[in-house]
């Protein structure tokens, strides 16, 4: 076993970097130091009564991905940055510039210049081809512990960031049990050959040896984009939404308190409707049931929710839903998701 961890390490080791950042936040001070009763306990001199700055210093890691610097990593690590510091396993610093940032997939691209290039760069893999039960090599900076390694399996796959604890990202995980801490964020996740898999990025903060990688499939589709300094378009409709089966729609059906009969089919309920979204503008309500979008049966909510992605901002997606007893079609135009929205 320790023979192939070692010799995937090598392959990739050299290119895995610490990430340090620097931001300045102002802040103002609280009210109550403005409270004369609170006042007379302290010398003038200690309480604040303007604008203060502090300093807030993060890490995490990233591997190099092209000789000339490109750095991949989480964008949660670099995210408000002030400052970027990249350092290589063999001690050299270099400056890094953010030239891209998507929160949604929590993806982002760092840029370092160095003369003459011949970085080590890191093998990317196929996430598609990963199987439950691959050995998985995290491989990071954990709570400034330089060039950890940690191994595992692959736990699952295709685990959407909402049960995985996460709602505000649109993202099916890795799910792996080789340990994850902070300062792994941005590291790779290895399979048995030293080609990267996935980008680490979250742990389940109420369990023991449960981390998410983002496939390194996700990070190929959009590194380019965030190369260029461009954004990621997110297209979305406005709904909350949820799968339902027969089984689950009779349950609601029998309970005497529910408030809606649904019905007992298989879909995907429209649990609730963002306000002015297309959904809401469309004519979408809360307790309708999807079962088609442009003619392909959808059953799950992560069924609809991969058409969505796959749709164009402002494509017209034609939604069947059975509303009550009746079947009609709406038609409802894509636009830009904010990160505060859902689907």
């Amino acid at each position: 076993m320790a023979a192939f961890v070692a010799a995937a390490v090598r392959r990739v080791g050299a290119a895995v970097v610490r990430i340090d950042t620097e931001r300045t936040i102002t802040r103002n001070p609280d009210p109550v130091f403005n409270d004369p009763f609170f006042r007379r306990f302290f010398n003038d001199g200690m309480i604040p009564n303007a604008p203060f700055e502090e300093h807030l210093q993060g890490q995490g890691s990233g591997f190099i991905v092209d000789a000339t610097g490109t750095i991949l990593t989480n964008a949660h690590v670099v995210n408000g940055a002030d400052q970027v510091t990249v350092t290589l396993k063999d001690g050299r610093k270099f400056k890094g510039e953010v030239k891209g940032a998507d929160d949604v997939t929590d993806l982002a691209v760092v840029k370092i210049q160095v003369q003459g290039g011949g970085l080590p760069t890191s093998e990317l893999g196929d996430s598609d081809q990963v199987e439950v039960g691959d050995w998985a090599i995290a491989v990071g900076n954990p709570f400034g512990l330089d060039n950890t390694v940690t191994l595992g399996i692959v736990s699952t796959l295709n685990r959407p960031s909402v049960t995985a604890g996460i709602p505000e990202k649109r993202l099916d995980f890795i799910q792996t049990d080789a340990a994850i801490n902070p300062g792994n964020s941005g590291g790779p996740l290895l399979n048995e050959q030293g080609e990267v898999i996935g980008i680490n990025t979250a742990i389940r903060a109420n369990a023991m040896g449960i981390g998410f990688a983002i496939p390194i499939n996700k990070a190929k589709e959009i590194t380019s984009v965030l190369a260029r300094g461009e954004k990621v378009s997110h297209p979305y409709l406005g709904v909350q939404i949820a799968t339902l089966t027969p089984e689950l729609a009779k349950q609601n059906n029998s309970d005497p308190n529910t408030v809606i009969q649904l019905p007992e089919i298989s879909g995907v309920l429209v649990a609730g409707v963002v306000p002015n979204s297309p959904a809401a503008v469309a004519g979408l309500r809360r307790g309708d049931v999807v079962t088609q979008i442009d003619g392909q049966a959808v059953t799950t909510a992560d069924e609809l929710q991969n058409l969505v992605d796959k749709s164009k901002l402002g494509q017209p997606l034609r939604v069947t839903v059975r509303r009550g007893n009746n079947t009609q079609q709406i038609s409802v135009r894509t636009a830009e998701l904010e990160t505060n929205r859902q689907n």
